[in-house]
């Protein structure tokens, strides 16, 4: 195919990248006139790209049988697939089936997926938006209006200070982390709240090393000092509901009482609030934030403090969710979710009519199962077939050892996806997908930027592009509205339906792409929102109040394990694994345990410790460390050899989202 200008398929910066293919192999480099990443890349943008020549793909569609998987074609595969889905709607009702769509996937395969599911007769399609940041999406739209990044990254270049909570910023966003790097050379002021002593901890004017599960506290004490010292905006008071409110509840939040809970001393956070209130801001926070029991009122917390600061809808401030996959915006922004439909619109909302006409079938009104259900409800019985793109739950899911189970119990089991993976090994059948390189479509970026992907080689074997694939299952099933020939043809349809998209055509995204809303052709996106003001009206200021976690130390569990990604691997390592440097970097799974708990119990680091919660238990090398404080241990979600999501539980999730507490897991520790 030659070379190819797209988007790096890690992240959700977004960085651009040009390929050329080489034939078994490929050459990466940066763009140099990307406006995101300017020519720079990570190390898994350089050197993270070896999955897509690697022997290990999947090439053909595989069928399970009594003596393992054979190859099949794909003709018989679709006719299996539509026969099976078909017997199982039949015999048990729609409801029945579960799809599960991908943050790996463009927009456009995302928007098919979830029209598949509704299609097909049920609202149960969810995606890996579900634990990361569908508390963003929940708890920004209830206060902003929309559930997505306010600002442009370039922001960053003009704010006066930057508010970092919840966010390894230069592991796991490090083109961001970057910048903000260089804007301290400026003068930029930096205040970081995290539990671990990340890199930009280091670096602040102001750390804020809060105990795990405490953000609500901190950031209601951060919002007390602000409004008792009149340094929050007045010229917000007459753009947002509910200061009066809001100011009651933060009276309680005094830094000396709250320094019981979040083991804050009350001096540093008088002096961050200073520092946040003293010019342009940006708030930046990511999964530190998100993946608790309390993610939405999180989410809202920031929301709060950043409305009162004014730090919203002008040049060099922001409210920024740094989201996880390369799709995460757009495929929740495609309604790859078992509660909206496409543009964030709730099921049970009169909207939901345009859809039905569009599309032609009625939608029904009621949520389907969220991904944190979808495998309960496999083990019991009341969920008899999934269909899973782009996912590999059985690691990357809280309560990670029910997916097996689920998995095993169900009567059909499709998988599609690049490798063999830990859930594909429990899949009826297998359908082998193409990389990004090997399609075309669109990807939407943490800070709204809608990019092209654009193909630079063929797909291994019988590999195809999730988009075909879904279209011919849709007319296998006989579903009607599936008669795309391409990419562009569903994003046309994807711009007749969603008003953030309605500008959108693959000419419009040429040069470097544009940022949702773009409401009509020609216009040339959208860089920061609110600007014009708020989709309400005004905005809402949503008070919280801080409560434990549900699940806390104790006698028997005395530890909280908080689980995070490593700079070197992503996700479930499925991709960055297959690099021979990045596994040479970060070749097993660690637990980081502070000193002064180390030397308590007798550990060394590079030992074997077991560390089990109420869930169950992961063995991996003890890395002693004052990274983390004591008390708490560290461990990244990217190994089979230890899959740490077996120990985060789905009993206690938040109530608007469904997210489970991946954060705060009690646990014992011992020597393995």
């Amino acid at each position: 195919m030659g070379t190819a200008r797209t988007i790096c398929p890690y992240c959700g910066v977004g960085c651009g990248i040009i390929v050329q293919d080489l034939g078994g192999t490929v050459r990466i480099t940066p763009d140099p006139d990307h406006p995101i990443n300017k020519g720079t890349l990570c190390v898994k943008g350089w050197k993270g790209m070896e999955f897509v020549t690697s022997p290990n793909r999947l090439t053909r569609p595989l069928l399970r049988t009594k003596s393992g998987f054979a190859p099949i074609s794909w003709e018989e595969a679709i006719r299996i697939a539509a026969e099976e889905l078909t017997r199982i709607r039949r015999e048990y009702g729609a409801d029945s089936v579960a799809f599960i769509s991908s943050a790996k996937a463009t927009n456009e395969e995302n928007y098919l997926m979830q029209k598949l599911a509704r299609a097909f007769g049920t609202n149960n399609v969810d995606h890996c938006a579900r634990s990361c940041h569908s508390t963003t999406i929940e708890g920004l739209i209830r206060t902003l209006g929309a559930g997505a990044m306010t600002a442009s990254i370039d922001d960053i270049d003009e704010a006066d200070a930057a508010f970092i909570i919840g966010s390894n910023t230069t592991e796991q966003h490090p083109i961001i982390g970057a910048r903000i790097i260089r804007n301290r050379a400026r003068g930029l002021k930096l205040v970081v709240a995290d539990p671990r002593g990340i890199k930009l901890a280091t670096m602040a004017d102001v750390w804020l090393r809060h105990r795990p599960g405490t953000d609500i506290a901190l950031l209601n004490s951060l919002a007390h000092v602000v409004i008792e010292e009149g340094l929050f905006d007045k010229s917000m008071l007459d753009k947002v509901r509910g200061f009066e409110e809001y100011a009651r509840v933060v009276e309680k939040y005094n830094p000396e009482k709250v320094a019981d809970i979040t083991g804050v001393a009350p001096e540093m956070v008088r002096r961050a609030a200073e520092i946040i209130a003293g010019g342009k801001l940006m708030m930046f926070y990511a999964m530190g934030i998100t993946q608790h029991e309390h993610g939405t009122e999180n989410v809202m917390a920031v929301a709060d403090l950043a409305l009162i600061l004014g730090a919203v809808g002008r040049r060099g401030t922001g409210v920024a969710p740094l989201r996880g996959h390369s799709n995460v915006q757009g495929s929740s922004d495609m309604a790859a979710l078992p509660d909206f439909l496409p543009g964030y619109v709730r099921v049970w909302d009169q909207g939901r009519a345009k859809f039905e006409e569009a599309w032609g079938f009625k939608i029904s009104d009621k949520p389907g199962l969220y991904l944190t259900e979808m495998f309960k409800a496999g083990v019991s019985g009341k969920v008899k077939a999934f269909y899973i793109m782009g996912e590999n739950p059985a690691i990357t899911e809280a309560c990670a050892a029910d997916v097996p189970k689920a998995l095993e119990e169900t009567e059909f089991v499709i998988v599609q996806d690049l490798f063999m993976t830990e859930t594909a090994k429990h899949a009826t059948l297998i359908l082998p997908a193409a990389s990004f390189m090997e399609k075309e479509g669109t990807i939407t970026n943490t800070e709204r930027r809608i990019q092209l992907i654009r193909k630079a080689r063929e797909p291994p074997g019988e590999a195809k592009p999730d988009w075909e694939i879904i279209v011919m299952l849709a007319n296998a099933l006989g579903l009607r509205g599936f008669d795309y020939g391409s990419p562009r043809d569903v994003m046309s349809e994807i711009s007749r339906l969603v008003p953030q998209y309605a500008g959108v055509t693959y000419e419009a995204l040429e040069n470097y792409g544009l940022q949702w809303p773009v409401p009509s052709r020609g216009h040339p996106g959208t860089r920061r929102l609110y600007e014009g003001g708020f989709p309400r009206g005004m905005a809402d200021l949503v008070p919280v109040e801080w409560t434990a976690p549900s699940e806390w130390v104790d006698n028997d569990y005395p530890f909280i394990l908080t689980t995070g990604r490593s700079y070197y691997h992503w996700h479930s390592g499925v991709l960055t694994r297959e690099s021979n440097i990045l596994s040479r970097e970060y070749p097993e799974p660690l637990i980081e345990i502070n000193s002064d708990d180390a030397a308590r119990l007798g550990i060394r680091s590079g030992e074997l410790i077991r560390i089990e919660a109420r869930q169950g238990a992961i063995t991996a090398k003890a890395i002693v460390t004052d990274k983390v404080p004591r008390g708490v241990v560290f461990s990244t979600f990217h190994f089979v050899e230890a899959i740490v999501n077996n120990l985060v539980g789905v009993e206690h999730v938040d109530k608007y989202a469904k997210m489970p507490e991946y954060k705060v897991v009690p646990v014992k520790i011992s020597k393995a």
